[in-house]
């Protein structure tokens, strides 16, 4: 397990997980459990790991078990941030039938698809424990799921980049184009926000980064650079910012561009494009 779990507020949970359910129940709910299985029937289940990975989600899971019915009962058996290996028990899940299978595929799919992401940042993460950088991830999120995709980034011991566009300034290639040059547009970041917002800056070329490191930003951000050249700015910027590398890493190039020096990797593979954690609710009839 991580040494300190993440949280996220529950009214944020709920609120999500009642538009998927109204989503899944459509204008009748579950017809085939209704046609099926008497009301009186009651269920018992598990929810197991098929593959190794990294946990993120439990709270999706009981949130769509009460928000269906009160008369579910989850019990958690293990915590998000927590290391799964196959066959291992998440939790157990015991109720009215009818209900347990009306919030099954919601609270699977939340659970599944964050799980997936904590793993793929675990595995980056491993790859660059030996070093100083720091894995964090992108804007590249799925609409409407930035919040719950970066928490499950710190499940998997990465660590999050902003939050939107409202909360650091990080001036791209296409700023610099329209502001006329790096350091004026830093400057104007500068006389802009206020002494708690950080500016970052991007640079494609060391020239870039000199002109840069004179504005003295906070980070910089060394797009698409390999590891010797990454080697040099780390030399350049000498401790005055921050250094960022990002743009086409994987699990195979990530851990050259982290004994380059750098501070901090930044990946938007591990938020969209994430395979989903195969977990499965197995479930037999008390």
């Amino acid at each position: 397990m991580t040494a300190t779990l993440p949280e996220l507020p529950r009214l944020m949970i709920d609120d999500a997980v009642k538009a998927a359910l109204l989503e899944d129940w459509g204008r009748a709910g579950d017809i085939t459990s209704q046609a099926t299985i008497p009301v009186e029937t009651k269920a018992r289940a598990v929810i197991v790991s098929r593959k190794k990975g990294r946990l993120s989600g439990l709270g999706f899971v009981e949130s769509a078990c009460r928000q269906t019915d009160a008369a579910i009962k989850v019990e958690a058996l293990a915590d998000d941030g927590e290391a799964l290996e196959p066959g291992m028990l998440v939790a157990r899940i015991e109720g009215p039938a009818r209900s347990v299978l009306a919030s099954e595929r919601v609270g699977l799919n939340y659970l599944g698809h964050l799980s997936g992401i904590a793993t793929a940042t675990a595995q980056f993460v491993e790859r660059v424990a030996h070093t100083r950088a720091s894995i964090v991830c992108t804007r590249k999120t799925t609409p409407g799921l930035r919040a719950f995709e970066k928490y499950a980034v710190r499940c998997g011991g990465g660590s999050n980049h902003r939050f939107g566009l409202d909360d650091a300034v990080l001036i791209k290639d296409n700023h610099i184009a329209l502001a006329g040059g790096v350091a004026l547009a830093i400057e104007r970041a500068r006389a802009h926000v206020g002494h708690l917002v950080k500016v970052e800056v991007e640079v494609d070329t060391l020239d870039q980064l000199r002109e840069a490191m004179d504005a003295r930003p906070d980070v910089v951000l060394l797009d698409n650079m390999g590891p010797e050249t990454l080697q040099t700015a780390i030399d350049i910027i000498d401790g005055r910012a921050l250094s960022e590398a990002s743009g086409g890493i994987n699990l195979e190039t990530v851990q050259a561009i982290a004994e380059a020096g750098v501070d901090l990797i930044s990946t938007g593979w591990i938020t969209h494009s994430a395979p989903t954690l195969d977990l499965g609710l197995d479930i037999e009839i008390v």
